[in-house]
């Protein structure tokens, strides 16, 4: 598979704000462009939705799952059953 450059325009202050984005999750420009990219190929649409409403942005931090978003939410189970008896009684 060959390469090629793609060269795009964005103000300066979206450029730094996703870069450190990106950051915080392992990703360069190059890589994170790329994901959109696959992932927009691979669904054969706009890989997230488009809306007209306003939305309140989420801070950096809680964009990835490991990062404190979840802290205090999940909990190991002593009894590897006991999430299926719950949905059992869930079901009834």
């Amino acid at each position: 598979m060959s390469v090629t450059n793609i060269n795009i325009r964005t103000d300066s202050e979206t450029k730094v704000r996703a870069q450190q984005i990106f950051s915080t999750l392992g990703l360069d420009m190059t890589t994170a462009v790329n994901l959109f990219l696959r992932q927009t190929v691979r669904m054969n649409d706009i890989p997230f939705i488009l809306t007209a409403k306003s939305v309140k942005p989420v801070a950096a931090n809680k964009l990835a799952f490991g990062r404190g978003c979840m802290k205090g939410k999940i909990r190991m189970s002593e009894d590897f059953n006991e999430p299926l008896d719950d949905f059992k009684e869930y079901m009834e």
